[in-house]
């Protein structure tokens, strides 16, 4: 019988399974981010404050993200059980590595003229940090969400192990039955979906951060400039 890599008759027969576990694996995916974005910037903000602090967590959250998905999926089933709640605590785990780390390099990198500025304009520390650190810090914030974001979308479907893995269960039943329909479809939507959420990142840093739209602008002319000096001599 043909088994071909790609088929509608597939996705006419199995749509309506593939469209859930698409919805499973995307959701996973978002709330993985959004949790570990959200203990990543405290972290990040207290390893900024207080540099000691540094080595403890940054060597936690390193390794954490040592630990092998299966291994890690298999030794937390026992405790919260076999389901979204294990998968989820996984993603965050191994996402916070890469969130705290640039979020760290983010504030490191604020130029201390800045900082020293709104210290004599008499700003307060979180006014400081809002208004001043965390949008200076934005590009490597923005870079460290898109690395950990598209690492997430591939990880979900380890989850399989413990029964809840997206896209993944498909795959691994179409390995099962050397269903390749199952597995092209399914790989194919991950992919689609890692570079979809990829762009909604880089379309939210273009907003969240006007400023850089000028500066790219003017190194563009600078640069066309320079090759048409270039050129006339």
């Amino acid at each position: 019988m043909d088994n071909p890599w790609l088929s509608l008759d597939y996705l006419r027969r199995s749509g309506d399974e593939v469209w859930e576990q698409f919805v499973i694996h995307t959701t996973l995916t978002l709330e993985a981010i959004l949790i570990a974005a959200a203990i990543a910037l405290p972290l990040a903000v207290l390893v900024r404050r207080s540099p000691r602090l540094s080595g403890p967590i940054l060597g936690v959250t390193g390794v954490l993200y040592t630990v092998p998905s299966f291994a890690l999926f298999a030794l937390l089933a026992p405790f919260t059980g076999i389901g979204r709640t294990t998968v989820l605590i996984g993603l965050v785990a191994y996402a916070l590595l890469v969130l705290v780390r640039n979020t760290v390099v983010g504030l490191q990198g604020v130029d201390p003229d800045i900082v020293d500025a709104a210290r004599g304009l008499g700003y307060t520390r979180m006014r400081m940090l809002l208004t001043v650190e965390l949008p200076n810090a934005l590009p490597s914030i923005i870079a460290g969400l898109r690395i950990a974001t598209v690492s997430t979308v591939a990880l979900v479907t380890v989850g399989v192990v413990v029964g809840y893995g997206g896209l993944g269960q498909l795959m691994f039943r179409g390995m099962q039955s050397n269903y390749r329909a199952q597995i092209a479809t399914s790989s194919l939507l991950c992919l689609a979906l890692a570079l979809a959420l990829d762009l909604a990142l880089v379309l939210l840093g273009w907003w969240a951060m006007p400023w850089t739209r000028g500066t790219r602008r003017r190194s563009r002319r600078t640069r066309g400039a320079a090759r048409t000096a270039e050129a006339a001599a």
